[in-house]
């Protein structure tokens, strides 16, 4: 799995440089390579063994580095094939999709997946399993009281949360193995965040179609309560190519421009709103929005909410 690590601060991009470098010496399956994004700036696209090896390489940079990170979502590697006999490209980052009128199919990895469990806890772990566009395969029974569930499922869905869910359901007495089968073509769609009309590449995904337009509704009512409140509205946009999905939008703050009116002409207090009016707009033209990385994490919280 692949995922963006940046540093807050700019300033701090060779130090995350050489630390990536001292990390790999130490770590052979863990890889990098510079990437920018509009949204972060200069950060590194790095790969990992799964959520866990990255969360650990996170820790360690920030603790071992002393550096203050942003990790972008973790994805998997797709398949891309390109229209007009162009071939096929390999993305592991879905802000570098190429365009929708490029692409002719798209093949997303699935992998083999054996799930240990309890039998009392059988149907809740199905369940889990075909939310995630699992298949089932077969049931076999070890003893009277545990059983072997066998799934095949899309790389994508197992990386974020199956396995802390899986924990969950089966009050952590499951456990899961899973081995490669290879890609297969899905119809799947590239989810856009616009912050404010611009687009946050850093917040870019890739989702089964059917499930795009819940999954754009449900990142912008998250973000709608991590973005914090400027002076000016802010809407948040989950784009699918050119047609808007879903939309939210972070009210402004109210600055009470009258308080200190007392009496007086009505035109005078007319006077001070149209101005406060004219103020908003132009802060809305110009003013910048600043993500926190709550924000980026919450793609990985998606189930929680």
């Amino acid at each position: 799995m692949f995922a963006g690590i940046y540093p807050v601060s700019g300033e701090d991009y060779p130090l995350l440089r050489d630390a990536l470098e001292k990390l790999h010496l130490n770590d052979a399956s863990f890889t990098y390579e510079p990437e920018s994004s509009v949204a972060l700036g200069f950060g590194f696209r790095c790969g990992f063994l799964g959520l866990l090896h990255m969360e650990i390489v996170q820790e360690r940079l920030e603790r071992e580095f002393t550096l203050d990170l942003i990790a972008s979502a973790p994805s998997v590697g797709y398949h891309v094939h390109l229209t007009h006999e162009r071939g096929m490209v390999e993305v592991d980052n879905p802000a570098k999709l190429p365009p929708v009128v490029d692409i002719e199919s798209i093949d997303e990895p699935w992998v083999k997946l054996s799930v240990v469990t309890p039998s009392a806890y059988i149907g809740a772990l199905m369940e889990l399993s075909t939310n995630r566009r699992g298949e089932f395969m077969t049931m076999e029974y070890l003893d009277p009281t545990r059983v072997v569930l066998h799934f095949e499922m899309p790389l994508a869905e197992l990386i974020v949360d199956y396995f802390d869910q899986l924990k969950s359901r089966s009050q952590g007495y499951a456990s899961m193995d899973y081995e490669e089968l290879g890609y297969r073509s899905a119809n799947l769609a590239k989810i856009d965040i616009l912050v404010n009309g611009e687009p946050v590449d850093a917040l870019s995904l890739i989702v089964h179609r059917d499930r795009a337009q819940s999954t754009g509704r449900a990142l912008v009512e998250r973000l709608k309560q991590l973005i914090p409140r400027q002076m000016f509205e802010i809407p948040i946009q989950a784009t699918i190519g050119s047609n808007v999905v879903a939309r939210e939008t972070v009210r402004a703050m109210r600055k009470n421009v009258l308080a200190k009116c007392y009496g007086g002409d009505i035109t005078r207090k007319r006077k001070l709103l149209e101005k406060q009016k004219e103020g908003k707009q132009r802060m809305k033209r110009v003013g910048s929005v600043e993500i926190p990385q709550e924000a980026f994490l919450a793609m990985l919280r998606m189930d929680e909410a």
